[in-house]
């Protein structure tokens, strides 16, 4: 299944499933109070007959999911990005024995085909950074890597876009990733059973119809169970939570020149089985 929240005309979000080209409407106010309910609830409410079947095409996406915290992401968790990080910085390559963990201001968090307004004055390196985003299902905490699974709700594809110099200015992640618009998130969440193996998934970045990142899921230096069982040790995650799963090789800030977005360009993240999450760019 493919869930989506979309915009009414009038502006309000409505969460719904996708039934081939339409949307069957569901009744909770939003996603992340759909997520919430336990699954046998869940069926109950978008299996309804009588709810609103409304055209795909006749409607605005909204990004699927708006997390009531910060984005989790996941720093270095392909093997060639974090060589690639380590021979521009001119340090040694050495690799976490646990994931490095940072976060995005929910304030981040932009829709499928929106344009990014990001700010010149602010930072002239903005970044690209295409990732599989897991979607939690259910309050957990100290999650085994084996029950990993059942805590997950869906997948969906999300751009860590990045100020690279507010990144190195301030010494640390959390800047630099968390202004407004530099987290879009969608099309949609597909869910695990839809899906398959989330751990053999290609993943793709284009800016302007010319491949910059290509990978798969399977090159993670963390696969996404550990992830999971790492982040709930002690700290307990809630149905809705976002989990960004690291971007692969590619990223402007690595390539010789460095090559970062203008205003104008158009992104795609495009990974197997979920889609494509479009975004444009407005730098001014």
């Amino acid at each position: 299944m493919r869930f989506v929240t979309y915009r009414t005309a009038d502006g309000t979000a409505r969460p719904g499933v996708l039934e081939g080209d339409a949307i069957r409407t569901i009744s909770t106010p939003t996603m992340r109070e759909y997520v919430a309910l336990a699954p046998h609830e869940r069926i109950a409410w978008h299996s309804a007959d009588d709810s609103e079947l409304v055209p795909l095409a006749n409607v605005v996406l909204d990004a699927p999911i708006r997390p009531e915290r910060n984005v989790f992401c996941v720093g270095r968790n392909y093997l060639e990005h974090a060589k690639e990080g380590a021979r521009v910085s001119g340090r040694e390559l050495k690799l976490p024995s646990v994931p490095t963990f940072f976060t995005k201001a929910p304030t981040a968090i932009a829709a499928p085909g929106a344009t990014l307004r990001l700010s010149a004055r602010i930072s002239r390196e903005w970044d690209f950074e295409a990732e599989l985003a897991v979607v939690i299902g259910a309050r957990c905490r100290d999650v085994a890597e084996s029950d990993a699974h059942a805590v997950v709700f869906g997948y969906t594809a999300l751009n860590d876009v990045t100020a690279r110099d507010l990144q190195r200015e301030h010494g640390q992640w959390f800047k630099g990733k968390s202004l407004d618009d530099a987290c879009p998130i969608g099309p949609w969440i597909v869910t695990p059973e839809e899906l398959g193996d989330p751990g053999a998934l290609e993943i793709r970045c284009r800016i302007n119809g010319i491949q910059k990142q290509h990978s798969n899921t399977s090159q993670m230096i963390f696969p996404i169970a550990r992830l999971i069982a790492e982040l709930s040790k002690g700290m307990t995650l809630l149905p809705g939570d976002v989990i960004a799963t690291g971007t692969p090789e590619g990223v402007g800030f690595a390539r010789t020149p460095p090559e970062f977005l203008s205003d104008g360009d158009a992104m795609e993240v495009d990974i197997e089985r979920i889609g494509i999450l479009r975004n444009a760019v407005s730098i001014g």
